[in-house]
């Protein structure tokens, strides 16, 4: 039997339960469903955010390491101990570490004092006798000559490109070596010929020449400060024997041409001068190999 007092209690609790149930609970429940789920959406977007700054700091801290790793900077027959402790100093200032003498003076104690806080450079710097044994040695892919005295266009061997080009195109991937001549004569058109490109910085035409320290400062200042853009996927430079081969195509394309000899050895430096100036990808060499070969076996055929 229902008691007035039992109907009351069970009205009651039907008020409660539809006042859980009202318009306004349900929209305060919507509410912090939303807020909730924003919350996670926030929270995954700051995680893959956090992710993407991760893959970004890892591929500078590469790039930084190849910088250091694959930079050689050549000192050739320096006359003065103290001007290896400068360029020390120097490369210590942009985190340059592999410093090679050709044929140096012997290694006083000037070289040192001067080189400060890059000493450990000076102390662990590798001596060769000749360019051609730091080659080989190293297996070097790319060679810059630096020279204060630019060619024109009739010097094929001394064509130069400003530092910041350098810095730009330069691919720390590969193995490069840098080179310095004597303070007095700088370095011989042999020299510069057997390198791929040559580096030179615009000086007043009245006092062109620059004290070794301060020219590698503005060229490895131009290399460091464009270090993140290097190796670039897909678009690996060529090898130095990639390069070697290509040339060596020309030369034999070169051959078929009837014309004088001195003409057939300008154009193969000129091709030489452009296939260095332009930093092309292993890919491109491979591409024009191909097409030098496919010309040379239809001359051949005729």
């Amino acid at each position: 039997m229902i008691k007035i007092g039992d109907a009351a209690v069970s009205e009651q609790k039907v008020v409660e339960t539809t006042s859980m149930s009202s318009p306004e609970k349900k929209e305060e429940s919507k509410s912090e469903e939303k807020s909730t789920s924003t919350k996670k959406a926030s929270s995954k977007k700051q995680s893959r955010g956090t992710g993407r700054v991760k893959l970004i700091r890892e591929k500078e801290e590469q790039e930084i390491s190849l910088f250091k790793e694959n930079i050689y900077v050549v000192f050739v027959e320096c006359e003065t101990p103290g001007n290896i402790g400068f360029l020390a100093r120097t490369m210590a200032n942009f985190g340059l570490k592999n410093l090679v003498l050709i044929n140096p003076p012997t290694l006083t104690n000037e070289a040192y004092y001067q080189a400060t806080h890059g000493k450990y450079i000076v102390e662990n710097a590798k001596i060769f006798p000749t360019l051609d044994e730091f080659y080989q040695s190293k297996r070097i892919d790319f060679k810059v000559a630096s020279t204060g005295m630019a060619g024109g266009s009739y010097n094929l061997s001394r064509i130069p490109i400003k530092p910041e080009e350098l810095g730009k195109s330069i691919n720390v991937s590969n193995k490069t070596a840098i080179l310095f001549g004597r303070e007095g004569n700088g370095l011989t058109n042999k020299e510069i010929e057997n390198c791929d490109i040559c580096v030179s910085i615009p000086t007043d035409p009245t006092y062109p020449i620059m004290n070794i320290s301060h020219a590698a400062a503005i060229i490895f200042y131009e290399l460091f400060k464009n270090k993140h853009d290097f190796g670039v996927k897909g678009l690996e430079e060529s090898s130095d024997l990639e390069k070697e081969y290509l040339i060596k195509d020309m030369e034999e394309l070169i051959e078929y041409l009837d014309i004088p000899d001195h003409k057939k050895r300008n154009g193969l430096k000129t091709f030489n001068n452009i296939v260095s100036r332009a930093f092309i990808t292993g890919r491109e060499a491979h591409t024009l190999k191909g097409i030098l070969r496919r010309l040379k076996m239809k001359l051949g055929e005729q």
